[in-house]
């Protein structure tokens, strides 16, 4: 192999390397990125890291499944089970795509600025502390393509973020919420 040669394929393992570090990195710049964006208030920008329609997807079935069971609760479980579907997607709809909206997944994320107010939380410049709800998260790949992120709920309960890969890019696609 002549001198040429060696260096353009060290060139070539050079830029594999570089864009596999990226992809792995990808998960960990989903989440700053998603971090910075909240923490701006400029929540236009989520679309970048968030796959809202995915993420709608995986909200809706754990949304309504809380709502049917809270109406089975309060009817009785004698009620039609298309009766109670037809109302739990009338009811569940509008909730989750004010949830599954920029304003809502930074609302989420950022957690409850009257609570800090309340509370008297505050940076150094007076405003309200901001709340990062995946820091401390135990974060690892489920498969080359999912990452998670773990966090406790105020009850102590797993809340799963997950994060999917679609070409070299990271995105929130998937929120599994724990059980009542």
């Amino acid at each position: 192999m002549n001198k040429k040669t060696k260096w353009l394929l060290a060139i070539a393992a050079l830029i594999l390397f570089a864009l596999l570090a990226f992809v792995a990195a990808g998960p960990w710049l989903a989440i700053n990125g998603i971090r910075n964006v909240v923490a701006s208030g400029n929540y236009g920008e989520l679309w970048r890291f968030v796959d809202f329609d995915r993420l709608r997807e995986s909200v809706r079935p754990q949304i309504q499944a809380r709502i049917a069971r809270g109406i089975i609760e309060r009817a009785g479980a004698g009620s039609t089970t298309d009766a109670i579907a037809g109302v739990t997607d009338l009811i569940s709809k509008p909730a989750i795509d004010a949830m599954v909206s920029p304003v809502g997944v930074a609302t989420l994320l950022r957690g409850s600025a009257l609570a800090r107010q309340i509370t008297g939380d505050k940076d150094a410049d007076g405003k309200p502390r901001a709340v990062d709800p995946l820091k401390g998260a135990k974060t690892g790949y489920v498969s080359p393509s999912l990452f998670t992120a773990t966090v406790q709920n105020a009850e102590g309960q797993p809340v799963v973020f997950e994060f999917s890969r679609t070409g070299l890019t990271w995105k929130l696609t998937g929120i599994d919420l724990p059980e009542d």
